[in-house]
């Protein structure tokens, strides 16, 4: 597949999990018919407190690894912007935390998912929140706009990494900072599994190595950068998604054993540039 089919792979992938949402439904991470929506990546991400008012839709279309708004240290009055914000719930708890002096920004190409997270602002209530379409490879936003960029589980579906990263720093104010959650590898991965759409889509087969990641980073010119392990996913937790991505898992579940976690990986743009 090259890689507009990925890309048209994934919106399609995603336009599902929002209509699923939208009636009551859940997402997941995994994409076959193993994969369930207690799924290892997904589970258990935010708090009852965090949770409380939101709308049912919201966290029902969430596909993230990690709670990047708890990463990013959001304070009043501050400009945030979420690549791949999906049901948006990562931009109404942001919105939450900058207040109505702030701006909470949700950018996203599928619009299922963008309906669905503009149904989700209407009904929390959110006016300091926006969302835009696009692809996070092209951000529609202006240079030196944004002090906080987020995102949960979304760069590493990209083809185009560099691009993502490159982009989220130009429109980072200097001194702004890149919070994310997302899935790193550590070692070698099977190439059967690279080679998967399935597992691509289910926000595994996409994701960089540990240092690979790190360098794009600092290529892109940030720095600070730390990679903060916050699950580290065993052969159990890989057998399902394995199965439902249509591949052995008894075989391959063992080769992948510890080699993906998911991680806060933190930057910033310098002061000065």
């Amino acid at each position: 597949m090259n890689d507009e089919a990925i890309r048209e792979t994934i919106k399609k992938t995603y336009a599902g999990a929002a209509t699923r949402a939208a009636k009551g439904g859940s997402a997941c991470c995994g994409s076959g018919a193993a994969a369930s929506c207690g799924d290892p990546i997904t589970s258990d991400l935010y708090s009852a407190t965090e949770s409380a008012g939101l709308p049912a839709a919201a966290l029902a279309a969430s596909l993230g690894c990690g709670n990047p708004t708890a990463l990013a240290e959001l304070r009043p009055g501050e400009t945030v912007l979420d690549l791949g914000s999906g049901g948006g719930i990562d931009v109404l708890l942001s919105a939450r935390r900058v207040g109505p002096a702030g701006k909470a920004y949700g950018l996203d190409m599928t619009d299922e998912m963008l309906a669905l997270a503009r149904e989700n602002q209407r009904k929390a209530g959110a006016a300091n929140v926006e969302f835009l379409k696009g692809e996070i490879e092209h951000i529609p936003l202006p240079d030196g706009s944004v002090d906080v960029i987020i995102s949960n589980c979304v760069i590493n579906l990209s083809t185009d990494k560099d691009r993502v990263l490159a982009e989220a720093f130009r429109v980072l104010r200097p001194g702004g900072r890149l919070a994310v959650s997302d899935i790193v590898v550590r070692g070698e991965m099977p190439a059967e599994i690279r080679r998967s759409v399935e597992m691509l889509v289910g926000c595994v087969a996409g994701a960089l190595e540990e240092s690979e990641y790190r360098g794009k980073l600092e290529r892109a010119g940030f720095a600070a950068i730390e990679v903060e392990p916050f699950r580290v996913y065993r052969a159990a937790d890989a057998a399902d998604l394995i199965a439902g991505a249509g591949l052995d898992a008894k075989a391959l579940a063992p080769l992948v054993d510890g080699k993906f976690i998911s991680a806060f990986i933190r930057a910033r743009k310098p002061a000065a540039v």
